[in-house]
């Protein structure tokens, strides 16, 4: 069974360099497009089942890929993004800079991170989202071929850093601008990476949450 793990398209905050976390931001309209350039990459994809995040730029990037497949699109809040708390609308260029900032180990050091308050850590993130695989996704291998899975950067790495054998203290090495659409393999009971953060458009995106440039 194939998994098409893939990140929501882009919002305002992700332009300006607000941190979303959990707050629910909409698609911009150069999301809404991005999104819909990946639906014209995948339109040869019979997708069996979809899930999602239920915040709506996960899960508006999700229905646009669907397009018209008669599918359910299934919510679940283990999808969500990492909560940052009280840190949340935030700017994180400022965090990145800032080394008494509470997330700039978020970003710099990610394993001597330690949440502020109301936020979560990484370990409840990657326990979260193992939770979901063995739950949801492990259950449908020999039932289904393909599932779609839309996320965000930290949750959709927190899925991918332990396949490809990515320690915490390297959490960002995956680059994974909006839509990036990683591949999962599932055979046997066992998840293999067939391909990493595959875009389907042309033109500039920030592949790092702390990237000062354009890449």
């Amino acid at each position: 069974m194939k998994i098409y793990l893939v990140r929501h398209g882009e919002t305002e905050w992700n332009k300006v360099g607000k941190l979303q976390g959990q707050c629910d931001v909409p698609l911009n309209e150069y999301g809404i497009s991005l999104a819909e350039k990946t639906a014209q990459g995948l339109s040869d994809v019979a997708f069996d089942a979809a899930f999602s995040s239920p915040l709506s730029r996960a899960k508006e990037t999700a229905r646009i890929i669907l397009g018209k497949r008669d599918i359910p699109l299934i919510l679940d809040d283990r999808l969500k993004e990492i909560g940052f708390g009280v840190m949340e609308a935030a700017d994180y260029i400022t965090a990145r800079q800032d080394t008494e900032n509470p997330i700039h180990k978020f970003f710099r050091t990610p394993a001597n991170y330690r949440p502020p308050e109301g936020g979560e850590s990484f370990d409840q993130l990657y326990q979260r989202t193992a939770e979901f695989l063995k739950e949801k996704i492990t259950s449908l291998e020999g039932k289904y071929e393909t599932v779609l899975i839309a996320g965000h950067g930290a949750m959709n790495r927190s899925i991918l850093n332990p396949l490809a054998g990515v320690p915490l203290e390297d959490f960002w090495r995956i680059p994974m601008p909006n839509c990036a659409v990683s591949t999962l393999l599932l055979e046997n009971g066992k998840f293999t990476i067939l391909e990493e953060s595959k875009v389907y458009y042309e033109g500039a995106v920030r592949v790092r949450p702390w990237s000062e440039r354009q890449e």
